[in-house]
């Protein structure tokens, strides 16, 4: 039910859909008695795209995520095990072009190669199922499983956790496949502004990991400011940054986060 719920609530938490639907209730209304509150919310609409395009919010919102969790030294010990949280393959594309297609967190699994070859004898793991509402069987793990295996990791070195839908059953499910130890240490691969939340629900359940993260959206500078991104990019960045932020709230009042803000 929380699955369910989360993915029909986010439609019109969405700053897109949320500014398009406010414009079409002002077109609307814009004919008989509240033609001027209509003419009023068309204005408030085009106000709003213009903030969002042409000013930095998405990277005001979306930065502090970003920064939250630095990335680990070079020099890091061999770990136990890599795991790489879903969200980088587009399930339906995939099964249609018999090959692997990406949404727009491929880094995740390019991270998981690369540190796949510098920890040899790391486990690395892909958890992701499924995380539409539609009801096919198709897996995000097939896709990743084909790539990973066509860039050269071992079969032998990767497992895969195929049933998740969300990150509360990413680790949830990924503990019951790996059942780590105290003494193991685990990275866990995510996007930069996925990480708190992912970090804050794997502590919740009891499964120490080191933040890996990657994806990065921001800079981390001033470029951020003195030479903002503007238009589409700012409006997809925003929606990652509300996306996160209130995930993280609705987790933490559900109990599946540690804190509402983790922190290293």
């Amino acid at each position: 039910m929380f699955f369910l719920i989360s993915k029909l609530l986010w439609f019109f938490a969405d700053p897109f859909s949320f500014i398009l639907l406010l414009g079409l209730l002002g077109l609307a209304l814009s004919f008989g008695r509240l033609a001027r509150f209509g003419r009023a919310l068309r204005t408030v609409c085009v106000l709003l795209l213009v903030i969002v395009c042409f000013l930095p919010v998405g990277t005001l919102a979306l930065r502090p995520l970003e920064d939250r969790f630095p990335p680990p030294p070079a020099d890091l010990p061999s770990p136990s095990g890599i795991i790489v949280l879903g969200g980088a393959i587009n399930r339906e594309m995939t099964l249609a072009r018999k090959q692997p297609a990406f949404t727009q967190g491929e880094a995740r699994l390019t991270a998981g190669v690369i540190l796949a070859r510098r920890y040899p004898t790391a486990q690395l793991i892909y958890s992701g199922g499924n995380a539409g509402l539609s009801p096919d069987a198709t897996s995000e793990a097939v896709g990743a499983h084909e790539l990973w295996l066509a860039l050269g990791v071992p079969e032998a070195q990767m497992r895969f956790e195929p049933k998740s839908r969300n990150t509360w059953e990413d680790a949830v499910f990924t503990r019951g496949l790996v059942h780590p130890r105290p003494d193991q240490t685990w990275l866990l691969v995510t996007s930069a502004w996925h990480m708190p939340r992912a970090m804050g629900i794997f502590r919740r359940v009891g499964f120490k990991v080191i933040a890996y993260p990657v994806d990065y959206r921001t800079f981390g500078n001033s470029r951020d400011f003195l030479h903002p991104r503007m238009g589409g990019e700012q409006i997809n960045m925003l929606e990652y940054a509300i996306h996160e932020w209130i995930g993280l709230l609705a987790y933490r009042l559900t109990g599946k986060t540690d804190a509402l803000f983790p922190a290293p």
